[in-house]
């Protein structure tokens, strides 16, 4: 009786399959024949290509291969013959005297008019900064805030001659539970502060798995020491990074990341896929190639025929605007901090621009500006603001917010992050998802895990 009802479900399950496939190729023959006679060739004249394109990066993907590990220096000076290896506990501390001059400097800031209902569309609405600034400079408890950022216990340990900055969360053991490292990596502008949220939710017990979670500040943020030397990129962060969990006696971890912490992430699994035993990323750019122009072309006519979903083609398209003109309007800050980050702003690794480092008050605007901005890009027009070297071999997880700076569809993504097991649309959030939905990105790095473990 049991094998029979399995046999009945089975081919009810096939049936099923079947079924979605038959309205997807009659979904296609629609749209197909709907189209125009100069549409229908160009969309075969495309296919044909995409096709070749295809099986010349099937056979391209056999070999898994990975970058350097490399070395290098970054400290003061020339490089020493040896370094303490050791980790020192660390903990967040402030002075009277470092707050008095930040006060000094508060006051100290002229103020300019905004231009007219123009909200958050040429920057930080200077009428809702001043609100900002009083409450700072007035209302902030900076007592309060040095005892919240520690309660989590925070470390530090020199690599290539920096000292690197960490939190170090290891949750209680439960029986059989299985412990799973994970280190979570910040971007700009962000810091370890961002993860506070949901770091409780990872150390929680999620059906017999839980994670012990290693939050690294990149070197030149929060209080890892910036590099003394040119060069600096996200590679050698990678390397430090890698350093660090071997360091803290891992073989094998898992990893996650955004923003600039999706590269670094992404360089430690292309450096040491075998200790990397999977990647979640809630922000990941696709190699541009000829089958993304392709599929630029025939998307927004036969999405299902490049491999794209209705959601795709709805954050996708119109490209242009969503794409190129959302970005350039939104990444004038890249420029000068790639080119000039001495003289105007922050370096993406090291926090040294002269004018910012200078005014506390033009640091806040610049930095709330991306936050605002980047959580949803409506915000810009509140007052308030709305406050490709290798492969990726490794198992990866790609979480999807809707309004994160740029959509990449899963067949785009596949280019790059070779073995996706889980892609997911996520409902709501934006660049910053560990501070604007801490449950949901929570709930998705479980998930994978445990597609991940097999459980």
């Amino acid at each position: 009786v049991d094998n029979a009802i399995n046999k009945r479900k089975a081919t009810c399950a096939s049936a099923h399959v079947l079924s979605r496939k038959m309205q997807r190729l009659q979904l296609l023959k629609e749209s197909f024949f709907g189209l125009d006679v100069v549409q229908q060739q160009l969309l075969i004249g495309c296919a044909v290509a995409a096709g070749g394109v295809l099986a010349y990066a099937m056979q391209r993907r056999s070999k898994v291969k990975t970058i350097p590990v490399g070395e290098g220096w970054w400290g003061a000076g020339e490089k020493s013959p040896s370094e303490d290896e050791n980790i020192y506990p660390f903990t967040v501390q402030t002075s009277d005297k470092e707050i008095e001059d930040l006060h000094e400097r508060i006051d100290r800031t002229r103020f300019t008019d905004p231009l007219e209902d123009s909200g958050f569309q040429y920057g930080f609405n200077s009428s809702y900064l001043k609100k900002v600034v009083s409450y700072w400079r007035n209302t902030f408890d900076w007592k309060k805030q040095v005892a919240m950022l520690n309660k989590f216990p925070h470390f530090k340990t020199k690599i290539e001659g920096l000292d690197v900055h960490f939190i170090h969360v290891r949750p209680p053991r439960r029986g059989d539970q299985r412990l799973l490292p994970l280190m979570l990596v910040h971007g700009w502008p962000g810091s370890f502060y961002e993860f506070y949220k949901i770091l409780p939710l990872l150390t929680q017990n999620h059906d017999g798995i839980s994670f012990e979670v290693v939050i690294p500040s990149i070197p030149g943020y929060g209080f890892s020491e910036a590099p003394h030397k040119k060069g600096f990129n996200s590679l050698a962060a990678a390397r430090i990074f890698i350093t660090l969990m071997e360091r803290l006696g891992f073989s094998q971890f898992y990893l996650q990341g955004g923003d600039w912490g999706s590269l670094i992430t992404t360089n430690m699994a292309q450096m040491r896929p075998d200790c990397v035993k999977g990647l979640h990323l809630n922000m990941c750019m696709s190699t541009r190639g000829v089958k993304v122009l392709l599929s630029m072309m025939i998307g927004p006519y036969l999405p299902y025929l490049v491999g794209f979903s209705r959601e795709d083609v709805r954050r996708l398209f119109p490209f242009f605007e969503k794409n190129v003109w959302e970005m350039l309007r939104e990444s004038g800050y890249l420029h000068i901090q790639a080119t000039k980050p001495d003289t105007a702003g922050e370096n993406s690794y090291v926090c040294a621009g002269r004018a910012l480092n200078d005014s506390p008050v033009g640091l806040a605007a610049y930095i709330l500006e991306k936050f605002s901005t980047w959580t949803h890009m409506k915000n810009r027009d509140l007052e308030d603001g709305g406050l490709e070297r290798t492969g990726i071999f490794v198992p990866t997880g790609l979480a999807a917010f809707p309004q994160e700076l740029m959509h990449c569809p899963k067949s785009w993504a596949q280019i790059r992050y070779q073995n996706i097991v889980s892609y997911t649309f996520m409902a709501q959030g934006g660049h910053f998802p560990a501070l604007e939905e801490p449950q949901l990105l929570a709930g998705d790095i479980v998930q994978f895990a445990k597609k991940v473990e097999k459980l």
